[in-house]
């Protein structure tokens, strides 16, 4: 159910946070360091009600109408409806914009605003008396006051002897003050192996006469083996789409791959403003797309526009709206004020006066994300890293040439969250670390302390989950980053074969389907740790990290799993003291024994600490060399994808 992201009002179940945190019941409230405003959302959180958005208040009679019934009163201070002015006002020169609707029946329509603060205002109530044909509402509101955040809206109050009646209801921006021509962009969708996404994602863009008035082409790059134009339905969907669907085959380059095959056709072709990259697994909300495209119009200077990411079983669950990134240690957090796995359904947009403030952002995941050809001209494509902080690095990137990113409210895609994914299990360790190191030394000014913490740390939390292949990858990652440039750039091609064969012989890389395909465990964990704070939970890691480098303990030898351990609680805490562990994957489609093998442990965690001083040691040389290869050149690209390998 997605309404109350439109409309208010239904009831659901709640996402709690330690459902996708398997960290939150790790540690004790620090009363002392609350403020009162976290205190009364402590206290006032488990009390306030779902969102209303049931058939009793009001009906959707259509893509753009709807009724609100006799005597109701609905908002549409909502995620989709809800227009971002302060956005506007910060990024484009318009200094007004026109609501207009259609209206029949009796009532009234309230137009409002908020500003950064969260603080609501009245605007202009006006009443409708029209109960046997449609009439137009038209007001004019200026873009005063927004430099900090604020939307506008409007709330719709039918009387206690009519319904009323809403059609079209949209905010109009003068065309006057757009500073760019029109023109059309193209979409660049990657896909390996999941046609029938794919398909279901052209069918949609091929059914949207608006996103297709704008449209130049979809680069649709199939990377896989199982074919999108081997779907049933293809012949059909790409004869609707014509002209519109470029398909191509290629060899498997990971989605940086894919979206910079996408941009390079655009920047061949020379017809295209911009280069949408959605992903093919994403259910988009068309309206998103031409959103993104007309605020992309309006902007002062050429700017990527990128949008949200909905939980795809949560689908009123903002996983994030706009990112930011910590250049001490090179990992991404919510923008400033912004938080993670916000639930709409519980706390509209109305009722969050945090979420009125305007976010600045550093990147935007290629959920969504609109790139201007200029940038592309400009900056290159992709950085080629197969999988993992592409998005992160050509953001830094762009900024770091004049090239803004912002993440427009009001444009999302639904998408597969992440906390059914533990990537330290699988070989996307190799390639996060791999690729996160890179983007530092192209962007980082020097190394930090915290960054030679953030190495050893990541050994040590993998290697008390015995996870060692994953260990062995992020080593493998740092000796490559050293390698230099020239080999990220011959590689492309082979790593991820490269990578799936060193991870084998581990036997935390020992997936079986059933639990049963394993000896039962002699026992089955039960979280029973006492809350502490954060600094008391960091030392007790020191303390257990110490304990299994100086320790001899084995269970390489086991005869049956010491204890059974579900995916949610596989922290480093459940495997303590324990010699072997039966841990099911974070997807819940596998299981492996992971034994203790501290000599091992030991071992890596030192080869660990040598790796990273050397690799600070070579920090400003490395630095110097990835920056001048331009590893994401268009010619770069060209040449990869002329040599298949």
């Amino acid at each position: 159910m997605t309404m109350p992201l439109y409309a208010i009002e239904w009831t659901r179940p709640k996402l709690d946070e330690d459902v996708v945190n398997p960290f939150a019941d790790f540690y004790s409230l620090d009363f002392g360091a609350m403020n009162e405003s976290e205190l009364r959302r402590l206290l006032n959180g488990n009390k306030r009600p779902i969102a209303n958005a049931s058939d009793a208040v009001f009906t959707v009679t259509g893509r753009t109408a709807i009724t609100i019934h006799t005597g109701r009163h609905a908002s549409f201070c909502t995620y989709f409806n809800a227009f971002p002015a302060s956005y506007w006002r910060r990024w484009t020169p318009v200094r007004s914009v026109r609501f207009t609707a259609q209206v029949k029946g009796a009532g009234a329509l309230a137009l409002m605003r908020s500003t950064g603060r969260g603080l609501l205002h009245p605007v202009e109530t006006v009443p409708i008396d029209s109960p046997q044909a449609f009439t137009e509402v038209s007001v004019e509101m200026g873009m005063d006051g927004l430099l900090d955040g604020g939307f506008f809206w409007f709330d719709a109050k039918a009387t206690d002897t009519s319904a009323l009646y809403i059609a079209d209801a949209c905010w109009e921006v003068p065309t006057a003050q757009r500073p760019n021509d029109l023109h059309p962009f193209s979409i660049a969708i990657t896909t390996f192996n999941r046609p029938s996404y794919c398909l279901r994602q052209l069918r949609a863009i091929a059914a949207n006469a608006d996103v297709r008035a704008r449209l130049d082409t979809i680069y649709c790059t199939d990377q896989g083996t199982d074919h999108v134009c081997d779907q049933p339905d293809f012949d059909e969907t790409a004869d609707e789409l014509g002209t519109q669907l470029t398909y191509i085959q290629q060899a498997n380059l990971g989605g940086s791959g894919g979206f910079s095959r996408g941009m390079y056709e655009t920047l061949k072709a020379g017809t295209s403003a911009h280069t949408l990259l959605l992903d093919d697994d994403a259910i988009s909300e068309p309206e998103s797309i031409i959103r993104a495209v007309q605020f992309a119009d309006y902007c002062n200077t050429p700017t990527i526009v990128g949008g949200g990411m909905l939980h795809l079983d949560n689908r009123t669950v903002m996983y994030a709206q706009g990112e930011r990134v910590d250049m001490r240690e090179m990992r991404m957090f919510p923008a400033v004020g912004a938080e993670y796995n916000h639930d709409y359904a519980q706390f509209p947009l109305r009722d969050c006066p945090k979420l009125h403030r305007r976010f600045n952002v550093d990147f935007n995941g290629w959920w969504l994300c609109l790139i201007p050809t200029a940038c592309m001209k400009q900056i290159g494509l992709s950085m080629p890293a197969f999988i993992k902080f592409d998005d992160i690095e050509y953001g830094l990137r762009a900024k770091e040439h004049g090239f803004h990113t912002v993440s427009l409210p009001g444009v999302a895609v639904w998408h597969q969250a992440w906390h059914d994914k533990d990537p330290g299990r699988t070989w996307e360790e190799y390639f996060n670390n791999r690729n996160r190191w890179v983007c530092a030394l192209l962007h980082a000014e020097k190394p930090s302390p915290i960054m030679a913490y953030q190495m050893a740390y990541g050994d040590a939390n993998l290697g008390l989950r015995f996870i060692y292949s994953g260990i062995k990858l992020r080593h493998i990652a740092l000796r490559d980053v050293m390698r230099g440039p020239q080999y990220m750039l011959d590689t492309v091609h082979t790593q991820l074969n490269t990578v799936r064969e060193l991870r084998k012989g581990f036997s935390d890389t020992d997936l079986k389907p059933n639990l049963t395909d394993f000896p039962e465990a002699k026992a089955e964990f039960e979280p029973h740790a006492v809350p502490k704070s954060k600094a008391a939970v960091q030392k007790e890691c020191f303390k257990v990290v110490l304990k299994s480098l100086i320790s001899r303990t084995d269970g390489t030898h086991d005869e049956r799993p010491a204890i059974a351990v579900p995916a949610k609680d596989a922290t480093w805490h459940a495997f303590q003291g324990q010699s072997s562990v039966l841990v099911t994957s974070a997807d819940g489609n596998s299981a492996s024994w992971c034994r203790r093998n501290n000599p091992l442990f030991r071992k890596q965690f030192m080869r660990g600490l040598y790796l990273s001083k050397e690799f600070f040691k070579r920090w400003d040389r490395l630095a110097a060399e990835y920056k001048a290869a331009n590893i994401a050149s268009v010619e770069h690209w060209e040449q990869i994808f002329r040599n298949p390998r």
